[in-house]
């Protein structure tokens, strides 16, 4: 190919990158290292394929109450994010309720129960009318935080990852593809229950920033690819939990996600 050519097609695939969804070059997938790390994977419903993990994107008061509640003006604040380490992941098998140790350091451990979307494809500067062509499926997720850690690094005005981004920090069910869904999720109920006792409710159609704008916001920031998992916020009355307790997470039409605090 000569030089012209390359130009060419280099400033194709960028455009193609920043107009909407579009998938990345192949990383080097055959370089030597001294060791292995392992890969995180989460199983995808009706398949044998599992759907590999890059990042984890999370977005902070996407419900009025919640946002509210966390003391912050859900009318006036952007929608902000942070991360998690892709190893966070507790994989949670419909059905099941698995058990979840209680993380070092806190005494004051909650929980937020949250739609997950995985991307299958990314880009830079998404339009939201293309956003949800990024979208490979859903599921439903935690966003387990220490909570005083998180306020306590908060009100030293110092990064307050110690509180959110830990091991184990977002178990998860199986992503369901849209095309098995349906769709995607736009409405619909999502509750939280700790020892049977309801502890969030709400409905999807409440974010202040639904999925789309979501990945649209973040593509302004980052360049999106297949394997982000976007944990899209959770709804007010988040709280504690001990060890003992059980949490059952629910989301229309997804099964439920189970832990038991040990």
């Amino acid at each position: 190919m000569d030089r012209r050519s390359l130009l060419h097609t280099s400033a194709a695939m960028a455009a193609g990158a920043v107009s909407g969804c579009a998938l990345p070059g192949q990383a080097q997938s055959s370089a030597k290292t001294p060791f292995e790390v392992a890969a995180t994977t989460i199983p995808i419903v009706g398949s044998d394929q599992r759907f590999p993990v890059r990042r984890i994107y999370c977005i902070g008061r996407n419900y009025a109450a919640h946002a509210r509640e966390m003391g912050s003006d859900p009318t006036r604040e952007p929608p902000f994010f942070f991360q998690k380490p892709s190893d966070a992941i507790q994989n949670v098998a419909p059905g099941t309720v698995a058990d979840h140790a209680y993380p070092t350091l806190t005494k004051n451990y909650h929980y937020e129960c949250e739609l997950v979307a995985a991307l299958h494809k990314g880009g830079r500067d998404i339009a939201p009318e293309q956003a949800l062509d990024c979208v490979f499926g859903y599921a439903i997720g935690l966003d387990m935080t220490r909570r005083d850690l998180q306020r306590g690094m908060g009100d030293q005005k110092k990064p307050w990852e110690i509180g959110k981004s830990f091991d184990h920090s977002a178990p998860i069910g199986p992503i369901h593809p849209v095309a098995r869904l349906g769709g995607h999720p736009a409405k619909g109920s999502i509750w939280l229950k700790v020892n049977g006792q309801t502890k969030q409710d709400a409905d999807l159609s409440q974010m202040i920033w639904s999925v789309a704008e979501q990945i649209a916001q973040l593509s302004r920031a980052f360049e999106l690819q297949p394997g982000d998992l976007i944990y899209s916020g959770t709804p007010e009355n988040v709280g504690p939990v001990v060890r003992g307790d059980v949490i059952d997470c629910h989301i229309d039409g997804l099964p439920n996600l189970g832990l038991k605090i040990v």
